[in-house]
C-alpha cells in the first residue's frame, strides 16, 4: 500500500510566518514609541484646546472635590479680573514673567546656589502642574513639566497663562480661582478687587491653607505690603506689558 505524502507547506506561507514574527527589540521599540507618542499627542491637543476653552477641572481640584464633597470654583475671564490682581501674582511669584519662555534661568541658578532652599518654579510651570499634571515632588512629574512648559508658552499668550493660573490656583481649602477667593475673603468680585486686597490674595500663595487673606498674620501683612510695592514697580518699569 503506497504511503501518502504530507503536502509540504508552500514557501509563501513559511515566509509569511517569518514576517509575522517580531523580534523582542522591535516589539519593545514599538511599545516605547506608543507610550511616548500617544501621551504627547494628548497633551498637545489639550494645550491647544485650553488655549481657547476653560479647563473643566484639574486632577488636584477633582481630588479635593472628592475629599471635601465639593469645591467652590467659578471660572472668570481675564477681562473680569482686576488688572492689579495680575500684577500682584506676578510680583509675588514670578517678577520676570514677561521676560522668560517658561523657565527663569536666573532664579534656577540662585536656587541651586542656595542649595535648593528656595523655589524656582515660574507661573508657567505652576500652570502646567496645576492644569495638566498632579501635585507631588516626583521625577516623572518634573520631567513632564519641563517638557510641557515650553510648548504651552509657545501656544498660549502670557495673558492666557495668567488667566488660567488665577482660575485654577487654590486660595483656601476647597476654594479655587480668584473669583471664589474674592467672594470668600472680601465679599466682592475679582473685577472689583482693590490693590490691597489683590496683594493679600497673592500673599497667601502658594500656601493658602496656612495663611489667610481676611485675617492676615504679621508675616502675610509684610508680604502683602511688599507685593503691593512690587505690583506698582512692574507696572511702571514695563514688566507687565506682556499681559496688559
Amino acid at each position: 500500500m503506497a504511503r501518502t505524502r504530507k503536502a509540504s507547506k508552500p514557501a509563501s506561507t513559511k515566509a509569511a510566518k517569518q514576517k509575522t514574527r517580531v523580534s523582542p527589540i522591535k516589539w519593545l521599540r514599538r511599545w516605547l514609541f506608543r507610550l511616548v507618542f500617544y501621551p504627547a499627542v494628548l497633551f498637545l491637543l489639550l494645550i491647544v484646546l485650553y488655549r481657547f476653552v476653560a479647563p473643566p477641572t484639574t486632577i488636584y481640584i477633582w481630588q479635593e472635590s472628592s475629599r471635601l464633597g465639593g469645591v467652590d470654583r467659578i471660572w472668570t475671564d481675564a477681562d473680569d479680573i482686576a488688572p492689579v490682581m495680575f500684577r500682584s501674582v506676578v510680583a509675588a511669584e514670578d517678577a520676570n514673567f514677561c521676560n522668560h519662555w517658561g523657565f527663569d534661568m536666573n532664579a534656577i541658578r540662585d536656587a541651586i546656589e542656595d542649595g535648593g532652599a528656595r523655589g524656582a518654579s515660574t507661573i508657567s510651570q505652576q500652570v502646567v502642574k496645576n492644569t495638566f499634571l498632579w501635585h507631588g515632588r516626583t521625577y516623572v512629574r518634573k520631567a513632564l513639566e519641563a517638557l510641557i512648559t515650553p510648548v504651552m508658552e509657545a501656544v498660549w499668550p502670557k495673558r492666557r497663562i495668567l488667566e488660567v493660573y488665577l482660575n485654577v490656583a487654590e486660595f483656601d481649602e476647597g476654594v479655587f480661582g480668584v473669583q471664589a477667593a474674592a467672594r470668600r475673603y472680601f465679599n466682592t468680585s475679582a473685577k472689583d478687587l482693590t490693590p490691597t486686597q489683590a496683594a493679600r490674595l497673592a500673599a497667601i500663595l502658594p500656601n493658602p491653607k496656612d495663611r489667610s487673606a481676611a485675617s492676615p498674620s504679621s508675616f502675610t501683612r509684610k508680604r502683602a505690603a511688599s507685593i503691593l510695592d512690587g505690583a506698582e514697580t512692574i507696572r511702571r518699569d514695563g514688566r507687565a506689558a506682556c499681559f496688559e
